[in-house]
């Protein structure tokens, strides 16, 4: 097997040779976080908050424990899973402050960023970085499918190229496999391992969430999130999705900012130019991995037999962008477009010089010229399950 390299490794490998403040590792349960960064910093000293007595001497915010527990040659120190202290953002002010030659990574899940919003501030002191579950690219590297680590998705969409590659590989079959069962690092020892997802399903969405006391209702919770995982790659109602729920629409709003702050999903808002018939303010709805997705709603059944294989292939190909996009450098805005009239493009990219329209279907089809001929500057692309990779 491959060493279990990231596409992030030379951004935080880069962080102290820039500055001293606190590096911030956020990303789901599962996701490699502590792998990664134990991997890339082995000589640190390394403390796992989910450990009782590293928890009772953290919660103490008192330097002089601190002191204690902290080796006197430690230059950098990791501390794992904060968002288990009572408040994180205190604990890792502390120490930045008062011990200011310690390195301090600290690793959490969404529970940190939205801890955060109640915990002593630690504005100019932090640089967040975001870890999500495997890209396609780093799925293949880790199981010595192939030598390289690329963007290639974003690659060839960012280059117009749109041919199809060959592969020593099936990349058919493997395709299939990561549509199915996702990429978290755990499946590519253990691959379509259903019971695993089933679990994860359990400890990511409640286990974390609910630790944040922030959702009221866990069945409310988990119906509005296997809703968005029948509606993934569709436009999002929140009104009817309370209405079906018999909740309250900002229960639902709130419901759905814990998801995404929880690397769950996220949301891609329309692109416009106030044109008259665009519209402008209904999101659609993604996952960051479909092996999640597939768990919630209990389907892993085959591709060729499923209804929803081109939504499947339109989640991969955004969440692979998204992905790609952070950690890259975030140039990239990613909307979809729609006119009330139904005519849409997939994914929009724009920027500094740059509007391309891409058009993602599992098979081939019939690319609409409507964005085209409105927005006569903007390339457009077709993404497909032959030439995306």
């Amino acid at each position: 097997m491959q060493i279990q390299t990231r596409h992030i490794d030379s951004t935080l490998l880069a962080h102290f040779k820039k500055n001293m403040q606190i590096m911030i590792l956020l990303g789901p349960r599962q996701a490699g976080k502590t792998t990664l960064i134990t991997r890339l910093f082995p000589d640190a000293q390394y403390f796992l908050v989910d450990n009782e007595p590293i928890l009772k001497n953290l919660e103490t915010y008192d330097i002089h424990t601190y002191r204690q527990i902290i080796r006197p040659d430690t230059k950098t120190l990791i501390i794992d899973e904060i968002q288990l202290l009572s408040n994180p953002g205190r604990c890792a002010k502390i120490i930045h402050d008062q011990l200011p030659d310690i390195q301090l990574i600290i690793t959490g899940s969404s529970a940190l960023t939205i801890k955060n919003k109640t915990s002593e501030s630690l504005a100019g002191r932090k640089v967040e970085y975001h870890l999500y579950p495997l890209t396609f690219s780093e799925y293949l590297y880790q199981k010595n499918s192939t030598d390289a680590l690329l963007y290639t998705v974003l690659n060839k969409i960012l280059a117009g190229v749109g041919q199809k590659d060959a592969h020593l590989f099936d990349l058919t079959a493997t395709l299939e496999t990561f549509l199915l069962f996702g990429g978290y690092p755990y499946l590519i020892q253990n691959p379509q391992d259903v019971v695993y997802l089933d679990n994860l399903v359990d400890s990511v969405v409640f286990k974390d969430i609910l630790e944040l006391e922030l959702i009221e209702n866990r069945k409310d919770a988990l119906n509005l999130l296997k809703l968005l995982a029948h509606q993934m790659s569709n436009l999002i109602n929140y009104a009817e999705l309370a209405n079906r729920l018999q909740i309250d629409v900002r229960t639902v709003k709130k419901y759905i900012e814990i998801f995404e702050q929880s690397f769950i999903i996220f949301r891609l808002y329309p692109f416009s130019k106030n044109k008259r018939d665009e519209i402008v303010k209904s999101p659609k709805i993604y996952f960051f991995d479909t092996g999640l997705r597939n768990a919630l709603i209990k389907d892993f059944s085959d591709l060729l037999l499923r209804t929803d294989r081109g939504a499947l292939f339109e989640n991969l190909i955004v969440s692979e962008v998204f992905k790609s996009n952070h950690y890259r450098d975030h140039s990239v805005n990613l909307n979809y477009w729609r006119t009330k009239q139904g005519a849409e493009i997939d994914l929009v990219l724009s920027g500094k010089d740059l509007l391309i329209g891409v058009e993602i279907k599992y098979g081939t089809g019939t690319a609409t010229k409507v964005f085209k001929n409105r927005y006569t500057d903007a390339k457009v692309f077709e993404v497909t399950a032959e030439n995306f990779y």
